[in-house]
């Protein structure tokens, strides 16, 4: 999906996607289709210095552990995040490429001229 500048429209409204952007977006679109895995996301994006340990993220739900480590499973296969064990712990951060591309998919890419 190539970005113009000064157009008007969001992608989706500019030009039909191809095949290849479409089955790449709607990985990504699956992914935070589910309200848990959004909450993540968000709780990651967020959190103080730009990651979160999973410690920090499973008290927030009413989930057991192995569920909240596959969504997060998901969330990392689909490469909204990434990871890094240090010790005992986990830690997740967002990949700002990937979730950016999920915004610019709907944001218009240009202010509308006034009149």
């Amino acid at each position: 999906m190539t970005v113009a500048t000064g157009q008007c429209c969001a992608p989706i409204a500019r030009e039909p996607l191809s095949e290849t952007d479409a089955a790449e977006l709607a990985v990504l679109l699956k992914a935070v289709a589910d309200p848990v895995r959004l909450r993540l996301l968000s709780m990651i994006g967020s959190h103080s210095g730009g990651e979160a340990c999973v410690c920090d993220l499973t008290d927030a739900f009413d989930l057991t552990a192995p569920t909240i480590s596959h969504h997060l499973k998901v969330l990392r296969t689909a490469g909204l995040i990434d990871c890094e064990r240090r010790g005992t712990w986990v830690y997740y951060w967002i990949i700002p490429a990937a979730v950016a591309r999920l915004g610019a998919l709907f944001t218009p890419l240009a202010e509308p001229a006034t009149t």
